[in-house]
């Protein structure tokens, strides 16, 4: 009887196997959200920076060219840069974001979740170009952006609670509808105010989280952890000398 059904025990632990490597969920990254190469320097060197995102008010900061700037980053993190287009012109569009693919390998090309953004995905999909759908605040569009072909996807969830929306349900949402479809675009959870917004992304499933570097540093402390160090290190001192 074993011989006879050994068939079916296969065909069944294979149904298994796959089940299991579509619930491997890679381990979730975490972003800065700057265009300033100190923080990106200092924050990398945890080994903790998997990408970095970045927009036309943060490069204005730092009062530098897109180009040199990208380029800088992606001398530093060796991860998904993220570089946004300004037009809302589908041509232009296409222009800067097949300029900014050529700047480096890991150049990510940012557009905006509207028509001709859409259309921009689509084609520079088809032609190999990773894209961000920047400026996602509902699980529609997430859905088309999803359909579009989008790489990474990027709700703003701080704006949605600026205007009493809630922000983590949002990712709640798009986390379901991508599961449910086996969509390949990944969820980057973008303006978060408060490391609550990374463990709450977490917790949900989120593929990555971006975040200020101020944000970055809050995650690291506790005043515990700042307590029980000074103490160990206070009582290693009174005996670091014993023989």
């Amino acid at each position: 009887p074993y011989l006879k059904n050994q068939p079916i025990y296969f065909v069944i632990l294979l149904k298994r196997v796959r089940m299991n490597k579509a619930n491997n969920q890679s381990p979730m990254q975490l972003f800065l959200d700057t265009a300033n190469i100190e923080d990106i320097k200092k924050y990398a060197a945890w080994g903790i920076v998997d990408g970095v995102t970045t927009n036309p008010t943060l490069i204005a900061k730092e009062g530098v060219s897109l180009e040199k700037r990208i380029k800088e980053i992606c001398k530093v993190v060796n991860g998904p840069i993220s570089s946004e287009v300004v037009s809302n012109d589908l041509d232009e569009m296409l222009k800067q974001g097949r300029a900014y693919a050529k700047w480096h390998r890991n150049v990510y090309v940012k557009v905006p979740m509207n028509a001709e953004g859409l259309q921009a995905v689509k084609i520079l999909t088809k032609e190999g170009i990773k894209t961000n759908v920047t400026l996602v605040f509902s699980a529609s569009q997430a859905l088309l952006a999803a359909k579009a072909g989008a790489t990474l996807v990027s709700p703003f969830i701080g704006r949605l609670d600026d205007i009493a929306q809630d922000g983590m349900k949002l990712i709640e949402e798009i986390v379901q509808i991508y599961k449910n479809y086996n969509f390949k675009t990944k969820v980057l959870v973008a303006s978060t105010r408060h490391p609550r917004h990374i463990i709450e992304a977490a917790k949900l499933g989120a593929d990555i989280a971006t975040m200020p570097p101020e944000i970055m540093a809050k995650l690291i402390q506790h005043p515990l952890t700042d307590s029980g160090i000074t103490k160990f290190l206070q009582d290693w001192d009174k005996v670091k000398n014993v023989q």
